[in-house]
């Protein structure tokens, strides 16, 4: 990896060296085995800010057990239609990894993925009933088939003993459950993409180097002023092509581009920390991906879950994250960043969607204001016998939630959003949750939007045929059952204990 001056005319330059840029640069080269890609990284680290591993869920979103997807209406009713979108972006991601396996392009994928069931677990009358209407949806579309519901205690207690401990029989609480959910290194996968291209000669990975601008020059091509952080040295990278997946600092780099799309968007920047296990024995006893409702007010990435992961080859326990609040827009970044990013054109937008988000606002000063002992009593509601000496706190990732011009004032826009300008020359990344899960489907789209007229002649057959799924639509639970079972074993996935009905984690 260079760390030297940098000073060439490259086809295509993306910034940021995260699960964007690794999944744009993997499929760009499959596409197009000619083009030349550089890469360019503040860090010295390879997925150091958002694709880390504890700086991210970690779960392979495919809402299974994320009750924010499936929001409930003011008629009672629950749409699940986000749910399923996620669940099919999910899919096109398994498949695309499975192909890059079976190509040898990543070895190894069980150091990254691994079979976890997902469930959502509520209390209370009125989330009980939620969750089975939300339950009797699901269960009906064929991504979803094997979705089990119980209220009844013992059951439950059988699919998750640690946190029914201790808990009153007289409580009352459900659970769905999903066996086919798992969980996702997205640091690990993103560090065997980058570096299988690396090693292969087929991009040139530049660390410890900074975008400092972007403007497009008299010839219609991207000037990308860049400074190596080791030499000090500053250098101008031509381009035909800039995608910008630089996490929470995308919306920064944008602005400096002047493109006319990027007018009146903003950003509110969240924090996160979680409780992480150090008790192997408390580890030991829960093997699921466990997600609660979210409070009222509360940003995507501050739904609660009680969390197996895998974390450099070690199983792990991890509660949170709880929300809390910084003006940087990268846990590497500058205090300065939020307000850097205001302009004469989003300040407005961003004080609109400001007024029309006060439970936010007082959900994260709440946040704020807790200490070790408060967010213990919130891991109690899901582990009773919780003891504090047995967590640890741990910073989470800094995330950007998109503020989007609406009329003459402003939304505040949780997902992700691809930003590009006219003529498709340069394109950015927006945005937070379930952007890693889904980066497949969202980088086909940036393909798409961005080079359409090869997308159309070219592309679009050749990336059916390393995602089989891609562009069908009302595919059935046949086909389903068949691509996860050749996903599982081309992934390696665990398989699941008849008798305890838990994943073993490699």
């Amino acid at each position: 990896m260079s760390t030297e001056n940098v000073a060439d005319t490259k086809q295509v330059v993306l910034i940021g060296a995260g699960i964007m840029s690794a999944t744009l640069a993997t499929l760009l080269k499959k596409l197009n085995p000619g083009i030349s890609i550089s890469i360019f990284e503040k860090l010295d680290v390879i997925s150091g800010e958002s694709s880390n591993a504890t700086n991210n869920a970690g779960t392979g979103h495919s809402g299974f057990c994320e009750l924010n997807y499936t929001p409930q209406k003011e008629d009672g009713s629950v749409d699940i239609s986000k749910a399923i979108n996620v669940a099919k972006s999910f899919e096109l991601s398994r498949e695309f990894w499975s192909f890059l396996v079976k190509e040898k392009t990543i070895i190894n994928p069980q150091e990254f993925i691994q079979a976890v069931p997902h469930m959502s677990f509520v209390w209370g009358e009125e989330n009980i009933d939620f969750l089975k209407k939300r339950w009797e949806l699901l269960k009906e579309h064929p991504l979803f088939k094997g979705m089990e519901f119980s209220d009844d205690w013992d059951e439950i207690a059988s699919w998750i003993p640690l946190m029914m401990e201790n808990r009153s029989k007289e409580e009352k609480v459900a659970v769905t459950k999903m066996p086919a959910g798992t969980d996702v290194n997205f640091g690990e996968l993103t560090r065997k993409m980058l570096l299988g291209l690396f090693y292969e000669k087929e991009i040139d990975l530049h660390m410890a180097h900074e975008v400092k601008d972007i403007h497009r020059n008299s010839n219609g091509k991207w000037e990308v002023k860049v400074k190596n952080l080791t030499t000090k040295k500053k250098s101008i990278v031509e381009a035909d092509f800039v995608f910008v997946g630089a996490g929470g600092r995308a919306l920064n780099l944008l602005e400096k581009s002047k493109i006319e799309e990027i007018k009146g968007f903003g950003g509110f920047p969240v924090s996160g920390e979680w409780l992480v296990c150090n008790n192997e024995e408390v580890i030991k006893n829960h093997h699921a991906k466990v997600y609660g409702k979210a409070k009222v007010g509360a940003p995507p990435m501050s739904v609660p879950h009680l969390d197996t992961r895998l974390i450099n080859g070690k199983p792990s326990l991890l509660f949170g994250p709880f929300a809390g609040f910084s003006t940087k827009f990268l846990k590497n970044g500058s205090y300065w960043d939020f307000f850097d990013s205001m302009k004469k054109d989003n300040i407005g937008p961003m004080l609109s969607a400001g007024a029309q988000n006060i439970p936010l606002t007082r959900y994260l000063i709440e946040q704020v204001r807790q200490d070790k002992k408060d967010k213990i009593e919130s891991l109690r509601e899901y582990f009773p016998n919780a003891k504090s000496e047995d967590w640890d706190q741990k910073t989470a990732g800094q995330r950007v939630q998109v503020i989007k011009k609406s009329g003459r004032g402003g939304i505040l826009q949780f997902g992700t959003e691809v930003v590009s300008c006219k003529d498709g020359s340069l394109a950015g990344l927006l945005g937070a949750s379930p952007g890693a899960s889904t980066a497949v489907a969202i980088m086909i789209d940036l393909l798409q939007q961005c080079f359409p007229e090869k997308f159309e002649s070219e592309w679009k057959a050749k990336i059916q045929e390393m995602i089989p799924s891609y562009g069908k639509e009302n595919l059935d639970e046949a086909y389903y059952n068949e691509s996860r079972n050749k996903t599982a074993q081309a992934l390696g996935l665990s398989a699941i204990s008849e008798d305890e009905n838990i994943p073993v984690l490699r």
